[in-house]
């Protein structure tokens, strides 16, 4: 399978993971062309090459001169070192250098970075709403509809769904495992320990499914809930920020798209809108069952809406109780 757009198919096109993937850890596209041209390099580019990705947040957007200057060196060292990973061009080692930025990013780094802009309060409140709106451009212009529905077949097909997500993808899975529920699937978002979450994966099955839901390095006990479901024969589905991220490594079909911003903790704008395209495509495959279980869920929870007359009769008790 080819990558389509946003949404694109495990590295190896059926989501076959071997123990040597499990054993060893991720590494960018740059680490790896350091650890394979690391006996080869003197021992004064090998500590220039760690400095440079050990500060990515402080280097990746610098041009070779700029770097070269950090440095203290010359540029023609810069890029002698860099063809000597096997780059034919310093733009090449750039690009690169991003990315590894981008997977190997913490909130520390980002706030170190917005820092170092020196931008007002207003200017960074402005800026963050500029990329958010930039991420949903993108997500629009690059979603292939057919995709979204093939997802939504998957999740049609499975007999028990889990989404994954922890920290601030946490609240992006309980958003898509409880709108699940709303329209009749058996959806569930665990929270509690690690251990938690490995025992309720360890009861799912070839007919069931898992959605993981992680950015950037990815969390570790995320990741190893897409190793474990797939030990189990469990069809995955990764919703990331990276085609070369673990989520998108390991999972069958995964879902691109960017939590790029200034903000430490991401911008999960675009995110929200695929699970609401997601929802979507979900409740309109078997539009009838979807209205039935809405119909049960409206008779059920009726009371939990708010109505002026509790409210007065609320008001009535605080002041009797005065």
């Amino acid at each position: 399978m080819t990558q389509i757009s946003s949404i694109r198919p495990a590295a190896d096109g059926r989501g076959m993971i071997s123990a040597d993937d499990e054993r060893k850890p991720w590494l960018t596209a740059l680490e790896t062309r350091f650890a394979q041209a690391e006996p080869n390099l003197s021992s004064s580019r090998q500590e220039l090459l760690r400095n440079i990705l050990d500060h990515a947040e402080e280097t990746y957007f610098l041009s070779s001169r700029a770097l070269a200057k950090r440095y203290d060196l010359d540029p023609t060292t810069i890029v002698r070192t860099v063809q000597a990973l096997g780059y034919k061009r310093y733009g090449e080692f750039a690009a690169d250098l991003r990315s590894h930025f981008v997977t190997r990013i913490t909130p520390y780094a980002v706030m170190k970075s917005a820092v170092r802009d020196k931008r007002s309060v207003a200017n960074h409140i402005e800026h963050t709403l500029e990329i958010d709106v930039q991420n949903l451009n993108a997500l629009r212009s690059q979603l292939d509809v057919k995709q979204v529905v093939e997802i939504a077949k998957r999740i049609d097909r499975a007999g028990r769904i889990m989404v994954v997500g922890i920290d601030f993808a946490a609240s992006l899975s309980n958003l898509l495992a409880y709108g699940l529920v709303s329209v009749g699937y058996d959806a569930e978002a665990p929270a509690g320990s690690a251990g938690n979450l490995q025992q309720k994966i360890l009861l799912l099955g070839p007919k069931d499914l898992l959605i993981a839901i992680s950015f950037g390095r990815c969390l570790q006990d995320t990741v190893d809930s897409v190793i474990r479901a797939h030990g189990n024969g469990v069809p995955t589905i990764g919703f990331t920020d990276s085609e070369k991220s673990p989520i998108a490594r390991f999972s069958d079909v995964s879902w691109i798209t960017s939590i790029a911003s200034p903000s430490f903790h991401g911008s999960y704008v675009a995110v929200v809108s695929a699970i609401n395209a997601l929802l979507v495509a979900c409740s309109q495959l078997h539009p009838q069952r979807s209205l039935e279980a809405l119909r049960r869920k409206e008779q059920e929870f009726r009371s939990r809406w708010y109505t002026p007359t509790q409210a007065k009769s609320g008001k009535r008790a605080s002041e009797n109780e005065e």
